[in-house]
């Protein structure tokens, strides 16, 4: 599971549903994996406008990763900066989640992550 998506996910339980404490999910003994993959610049100039900058600060300190300056660059920013794109590129595509959890901040329910795939299936009580 890549870490951009970790910025799309939201807690399933019915109950987090009206909360904003059940985004981001919290990464909990992450065993991460690294993929080398070709810098795919028009991609991150187009997602960074889609990404939600405080829950990626967040995610990424949780897993270890140095901070992020405080504000978002801008799509012409990131075009411009070589250095500043490839450090993103790292971590939001070529970093994965293999093994681990991912815990809502409002309930606490925790989703497995197995072989890079984390499981969203709910028990029946919380659906």
């Amino acid at each position: 599971m890549k870490i951009l998506s970790l910025n799309f996910m939201t807690c399933a339980v019915k109950a987090c549903k009206a909360t904003s404490a059940s985004f981001p999910l919290h990464p909990r003994d992450a065993e991460l994996a690294h993929d080398d993959l070709e810098l795919n610049k028009p991609f991150l100039t187009n997602i960074i406008k889609r990404i939600d900058w405080t829950a990626l600060r967040t995610t990424l300190t949780e897993l270890g990763f140095p901070p992020l300056p405080e504000e978002a660059p801008t799509p012409e920013a990131l075009e411009a900066d070589d250095k500043l794109a490839t450090e993103l590129h790292n971590v939001l595509i070529e970093t994965e989640i293999i093994e681990g959890q991912l815990v809502c901040g409002n309930c606490g329910h925790e989703y497995g992550v197995r072989e890079g795939i984390a499981n969203f299936l709910l028990p029946s009580h919380l659906v």
